[in-house]
C-alpha cells in the first residue's frame, strides 16, 4: 500500500554555514526537505515565502539574536514549531524563548540521537507523520476508533474480547503503540470485519 508522506519542511537559521551544512546533511539523510540561512535578517522573508513545518534557531547571531528573530516569526506565523540551540543557554533565554512558544531549547554541540528525539516529539506534538510506517500505525489507529464507535463497543468490552489490555487497544487507536498481527487480528474479530479493513481505504 503505497501511502503518501507530506515532506517535512526545515529551515536551519544559523550564522555559521559549516553547521548550517552540517544540520542539511544529518536531517537529509533522515528524509526531511532542509533550507538554510546564515543570515538572520532573511528569516522573515524567507517564512513568508515557504511554509515551514520546524525552524532551527541558534540564539547567539551577528545583527540579530535568536530571540528577536523568535519574536519576528511569531508575529508572522504563531504555528510553526521552532527549536532554538544555543552554545551559551541560560536561563533568562530560555525563559524568553519559552514565552515565545519555541517547542525545545538545546545546547550546542549537540548529542545526534538526543536530537533526532527533541525532532521526534516536536514532530509527534505537531501532528507530523514522520515515515511511511507511523502514517499506517495512524490509519489503522483511527480506522479501529471509527469501526469500535459505529458498533457501540467500549474499550472495556474490546477489552474482553480480544483479551487485549484496555491501556494497550488505547495505544494502538492513539498511534502511540505497534500493533502485532496477532492484535490486529483479535481486533478484527472482535470488530467483525476483516484484518485488511484495518488499513483504510487505501
Amino acid at each position: 500500500m503505497a501511502i503518501d508522506v507530506p515532506a517535512v519542511q526545515i529551515l536551519i537559521v544559523d550564522d555559521d554555514p559549516a553547521i548550517c551544512e552540517y544540520m542539511r546533511t544529518l536531517l537529509e539523510k533522515d528524509g526531511f526537505v532542509v533550507s538554510t540561512l546564515s543570515d538572520p535578517t532573511l528569516v522573515e522573508q524567507e517564512v513568508r515565502q515557504n511554509s515551514f513545518h520546524v525552524i532551527i534557531l541558534d540564539l547567539m547571531m551577528p545583527k540579530l539574536d535568536g530571540i528577536e528573530v523568535l519574536r519576528r516569526i511569531r508575529a508572522i506565523d504563531s504555528d510553526i514549531a521552532v527549536v532554538i540551540f544555543t552554545a551559551h543557554p541560560n536561563l533568562d533565554s530560555a525563559v524568553a524563548s519559552m514565552k515565545l512558544d519555541a517547542i525545545d531549547y538545546i545546547k550546542k554541540p549537540f548529542n545526534v540521537d538526543e536530537f533526532r528525539e527533541v525532532l521526534a516529539r516536536v514532530m509527534k506534538k505537531k501532528g507530523l507523520a514522520r515515515t511511511p510506517e507511523e502514517q499506517l500505525h495512524k490509519i489503522i489507529g483511527d480506522t479501529i476508533r471509527s469501526t469500535r464507535k459505529e458498533k457501540e463497543l467500549t474499550l472495556k468490552q474490546m477489552s474482553r474480547r480480544t483479551g487485549l489490555s484496555i491501556s494497550l487497544l488505547s495505544q494502538i487507536e492513539r498511534a502511540e503503540s505497534s500493533p502485532s498481527i496477532s492484535s490486529l487480528y483479535k481486533i478484527a474479530v472482535a470488530l467483525d470485519s476483516r484484518i485488511q479493513d484495518l488499513f483504510g481505504d487505501n
